[in-house]
């Protein structure tokens, strides 16, 4: 599989948000001859301004693809979406998934593409939009190897790593894992820095003496600036966050592995959207914990 645009694959791209539509930039700034398909016509146009083409609807962007990504906010959606279009999907074709669902979402759709006659790859990613733009998320696929095999290069040009976690369910719980993990993390860290501001602790400071400790992570690297920014514009959303981490609890319940802490950690995202965070990022967690706070300096009682 060429990067050429002239030999290479034709690739369908469905999906252009945050992170769907700066893997598709990477993909049509890479040489990939790509057509791209998104309810928001601005999406489209970013992805166009960076090399790739628009497709008329979905089905266009389907129709005659060697490979279909997708980039979809939901479980209901990517199954919705399978519903309407496998049948424009060429046999032999790869659908490589970059969706986080749901175990039980992903193998359905995975069989359902394999008794059509093509192949199913899942691809979750790891990190930021910002990341995925420059091409430096890791990759976390599962699925015929084969078909992995055939993705290869579009998989180099996408991300910085990649790591082949066997079947679909290993890729896509994998997704959730990391999820469940980073957004519980992150709601510990908003409390604490709530905690250290209401003792007098200088944010700088308090980001400073963090990362010399155990309590240093890709969240407190990553996030914990914007928060201190007040700086909540969506990379992340709220409501996205709690998605995965409740899908990730789900999962859970489902092979009987008790989440007490993770589930907490829903209830922070769950409280931080009823309040009307919900499209913002997900570091606005740390309003639910001091909604008089501000980022620069202690809030007087």
């Amino acid at each position: 599989m060429s990067q050429s645009s002239q030999d290479g694959p034709v690739v369908g791209f469905v999906g252009a948000g945050a992170m769907g539509g700066a893997v598709c930039r990477r993909l049509a700034s890479g040489g990939f001859r790509v057509r791209v398909f998104d309810l928001s016509e601005a999406a489209v146009a970013a992805c166009v301004a960076a090399g790739a083409e628009a497709a008329g609807d979905a089905a266009d962007a389907v129709r005659g693809a060697d490979v279909v990504f997708t980039s979809l906010p939901t479980p209901e959606l990517v199954s919705g979406f399978w519903d309407e279009n496998l049948p424009h999907l060429a046999a032999g074709a790869v659908a490589v998934d970059l969706s986080t669902i749901d175990p039980v979402t992903s193998r359905a759709i995975a069989d359902r593409v394999t008794a059509h006659g093509a192949a199913f790859v899942a691809c979750t990613l790891g990190r930021t939009p910002a990341h995925a733009e420059q091409g430096d998320v890791p990759a976390f696929v599962g699925g015929d190897a084969a078909a992995v095999e055939r993705v290869r290069p579009l998989l180099e040009r996408l991300a910085s790593s990649t790591h082949d976690l066997g079947g679909v369910e290993g890729a896509t719980t994998f997704k959730l894992v990391s999820n469940l993990i980073g957004m519980t993390n992150l709601a510990v860290l908003a409390e604490g820095y709530v905690l250290a501001r209401r003792a007098g602790i200088a944010p700088d400071a308090f980001a400073a003496a963090l990362r010399e400790t155990g309590a240093g992570s890709f969240q407190s690297e990553t996030r914990l600036p914007w928060i201190m920014a007040d700086d909540l514009a969506s990379r992340f959303s709220v409501d996205l966050a709690a998605k995965d981490v409740r899908l990730a609890v789900e999962a859970a319940a489902r092979w009987s592995v008790p989440t007490p802490v993770a589930a907490a950690g829903l209830s922070s995202l769950v409280a931080a959207s009823a309040a009307g965070h919900g499209r913002q990022d997900a570091a606005a967690v740390v309003e639910v914990c001091d909604p008089r706070r501000t980022a620069r300096g202690p809030v007087a009682d």
